[in-house]
């Protein structure tokens, strides 16, 4: 029993919440990068190497495979060693950008964090202050 209400204790506590809420953004962080590098990085790389599409860059390692022919369809021809390294291309490329915005976004809220701490704390009341503060209260306790 003991171990059902200290899982509860750490289920509803705030930090699973924030986990939960920050792999739910993530996930849609990571299509966001995705169509990036798909829609915005990959044409302009492909414009500068002549290659349009990554995903069919292929070796082919044993068998026959016809010279131009798409990756899908070189993997259907029976025989044949294929090492498709161009998904992985994308992939890698989706990474780094995505490992790159998480380290801007992780040195932002550290900086956020030391302008919170090197921020002064709101002074201590003087002695004068506190007494006054006491009249101000005990007047109003009084209602004059």
């Amino acid at each position: 029993m003991g171990f059902l209400k200290e899982f509860k204790e750490f289920a509803v506590k705030g930090n699973v919440m924030d986990l939960a809420v920050g792999v739910i953004i993530g996930g849609a962080f990571g299509k966001i990068i995705d169509s990036v590098v798909k829609d915005l990085i990959m044409p302009i790389v492909s414009a500068i190497i002549g290659q349009p599409d990554f995903s069919n860059l292929y070796v082919v390692l044993r068998g026959e495979v016809p010279q131009g022919t798409p990756l899908v369809d070189a993997l259907k021809i029976p025989g044949a060693a294929i090492f498709a390294y161009g998904n992985f291309i994308t992939v890698a490329i989706n990474f780094i950008l995505l490992a790159f915005v998480v380290f801007l976004l992780v040195k932002g809220m550290n900086a956020l964090k030391r302008k919170e701490e090197a921020a002064p704390a709101a002074p201590e009341p003087t002695a004068e202050e506190k007494l006054l503060i006491e009249i101000r209260d005990e007047l109003k306790k009084r209602n004059v």
